[in-house]
């Protein structure tokens, strides 16, 4: 929801009488005046541009409107649960769910039941709830619309047809064999119906009249392609090697094609399985026994080794390359090849099912439990030695505060960020912008401070590390003073009508890394480099591995879902659990070179390595962001040039 929406939605409330008001980032009215005036009733309708996702504890809250498109269903959850609360008087939470997007749609009564489901699975959800059959805790339910439970038990029958087109729906284009596998359609009735996928395809509509023609002239390898027996999964290996060689364009020597087929193993490390002993452990693609075994085995297949007399061969050996019979025009290669990497993709996903091969999936990133306490954080409230100002002011929102502070307790700790440079002094300076970590010494709520001296400076008899928010330093004359750690910043006398004001409310506890409290956050490309002090520049930080020399940092940038096909950009990352990551350096590294010698001993090296991971490249069709893991430890390694490591996530 964009600030100009909530505007514009909070206008037309007002128009027909109803209290609103819109709240943002510098709005007029702040976050926690609006809570107060909700709470007494000023105020009936609040519209909140991401300030009340989460940390916010208003119980009366019975309505809860969804204006903002969100394929997350974490946020989703974090929206609906801020009316979740019980409260004297109130029966019920009305939730009005205003989103169109099917995506997104879909996602709902997957987050309510916490657990993945396909559209099958999603019809039989909606048949269990119009027969109140859902499994809820006691005293919970959820009524949906009919038309709803309609939609969604249409999901789950009708045939391949309706299948076909509720997919097409959800995703707003025309989805890949993979996709329409995965959502639990049965493919033996594609080809029972429709005799193959891209026929399927042309019966809905979803092909043009180039690609109509195409099918034409070459519908009998596609067929071949969709149904070809696979005792293994070199078939498909090597196709995709064919592919990623340009083969259509040029035929690719055999020794090159051996080579990359070789390679795409390691990098489908699950399927290495496959392999004999012998061929398994080879050292590297380029290999004489390596060219013989796959020689024999998939080249020998494609061009018809095990076919009769008589049946229609793809390919041919000719001059030591690797050759298609297919006469496939300039102008359709790209298409062409788009279509044979779908079929090749499904047949792997479709044979690691079969084979129960154990492939780690790209799926939703894992929620690692984090240990902690979550903190009020007060943006607008400038901490700041020198200056005194009195004044509430009010909580914007809450940060999750790692282990390592002691027992911390939201009514008595709270976050704020350093003002100017007057406090930049002594053996513990602290700088403009410092994130600060304070408890009060008098209790007050969380949600807002009154009364607070915003001033900041050593005390001599408490020892060297502490400090108070209040000022102490007594002059000869009996005076007090203001005193900056600073020493270029001069004392400021404080009359005695202030004299009797200065009481200490709080006491610095720690001047927080700001990595610490980026933890969990989403975070577009070019806003990490001032996590580390950097500046953003896309010539460095539009790559996978980034290292910082003064922050004596190594940055990796993780897309889980890997857009392209190129070999320079088919790395094999995958979460192994929820604390350990399994990380696929560039070609180039090697655990001898300099750059896997910093990974592998980074923590002797006095380097850290910072994990920053996203699912897919774009979100809603713009650059996704990269949520940030924190540090992570190596652990292991394996291969050379790429080496795949392992890391344990320490945040």
């Amino acid at each position: 929801m964009s600030i100009r929406h909530a505007e514009f939605m909070a206008e037309q409330f007002r128009k027909h009488g109803i209290r609103a008001s819109a709240v943002y980032a510098n709005s007029t009215l702040s976050r926690g005046e609006a809570l107060a005036q909700l709470d007494d009733g000023r105020l009936q309708v609040i519209f909140s541009v991401d300030l009340f996702n989460e940390g916010v504890d208003l119980p009366a809250i019975d309505t809860v409107m969804m204006l903002r498109p969100t394929e997350s269903k974490i946020l989703f959850l974090q929206q609906l649960g801020r009316g979740l609360r019980k409260s004297p008087g109130k029966k019920e939470l009305v939730v009005l769910d205003f989103i169109g997007n099917h995506q997104s749609f879909l996602h709902k009564p997957q987050a309510l039941m916490g657990r993945s489901m396909n559209h099958r699975q999603l019809a039989e959800y909606a048949r269990a709830a119009a027969e109140h059959r859902l499994a809820l805790p006691d005293g919970c339910f959820v009524n949906y619309d009919l038309q709803l439970i309609d939609f969604l038990k249409a999901l789950g029958g009708g045939g391949i047809r309706q299948d076909y087109q509720a997919l097409r729906e959800s995703l707003g284009r025309r989805p890949t064999l993979s996709e329409f596998y995965r959502a639990g359609a049965s493919l033996r009735e594609v080809r029972k119906q429709h005799g193959d996928w891209f026929s399927l395809l042309e019966s809905m509509g979803d092909l043009d009249d180039a690609e109509r023609t195409l099918l034409v002239a070459h519908r009998d390898f596609l067929c071949e392609l969709e149904i070809t027996a696979m005792a293994k999964s070199f078939k498909m290996i090597l196709l995709e090697a064919f592919q990623e060689l340009d083969g259509w364009r040029q035929a690719p020597t055999l020794a090159d094609l051996a080579e990359r087929s070789w390679q795409l193993l390691q990098r489908r490390r699950p399927l290495l399985a496959d392999l004999p002993p012998e061929p398994a452990q080879l050292a590297n693609g380029r290999e004489p026994q390596w060219l013989r075994y796959w020689m024999s085995n998939p080249v020998n297949a494609w061009i018809g080794g095990n076919r009769k007399t008589g049946e229609k061969r793809y390919f041919s050996v000719q001059d030591e390359r690797f050759v298609p019979l297919l006469q496939v025009a300039e102008e359709d290669r790209e298409r062409f090849a788009e279509w044979i990497q779908e079929l090749v993709d499904y047949r792997l996903a479709a044979y690691e099912v079969r084979q129960a091969v154990q492939v780690a999936p790209v799926v939703a990133l894992p929620v690692a439990p984090r240990m902690g306490t979550e903190l009020p954080y007060f943006p607008n409230l400038k901490i700041a030695c020198g200056h005194f100002k009195t004044g509430r002011a009010d909580c914007e929102e809450y940060r999750l505060l790692g282990e390592g502070f002691g027992r911390l307790d939201p009514a008595r700790h709270f976050i704020a960020r350093a003002s100017g440079n007057s406090m930049n002094g002594g053996k513990h300076p602290i700088r403009d912008g410092d994130y600060l970590l304070l408890e009060h010494i008098q209790p007050s709520s969380a949600g807002s401070i009154t009364g607070l001296t915003m001033a900041i400076e050593r005390q001599e008899e408490a020892g060297d590390n502490q400090y108070l928010l209040r000022v102490i330093h007594k002059a000869a004359d009996g005076s007090y003073l203001l005193r900056a750690n600073n020493p270029d910043y001069a004392d400021i006398a404080v009359d005695d009508e202030l004299t009797e004001q200065l009481r200490t409310f709080a006491r610095l506890k720690a001047v927080l890394d700001p990595l610490r409290l980026a933890v969990g956050q989403r975070l577009l490309r070019e806003e990490i480099p001032a996590l580390f002090g950097e500046e953003f520049n896309p010539g460095n930080w539009n790559s996978g591995h980034v290292f910082l020399t003064e922050a004596k940092a190594h940055v990796l940038l993780v897309t889980l879902n890997k857009q392209g096909k190129a070999d320079e950009h088919r790395y094999l990352d995958r979460w192994v659990d929820e604390r350990t990551f399994h990380w696929q350096s560039q070609n180039k590294t090697t655990p001898e070179g300099k750059r896997g010698r910093e990974i592998i001993d980074h923590e002797k090296r006095g380097l850290s390595i910072h994990l920053f991971v996203r699912e897919n490249k774009l979100e809603n069709g713009k650059a996704a962001p990269f949520v940030y893991h924190g540090p992570v430890r190596y652990r292991s390694h394996n291969g050379s040039g790429p080496m795949s490591v392992v890391f344990e996530v320490m945040g």
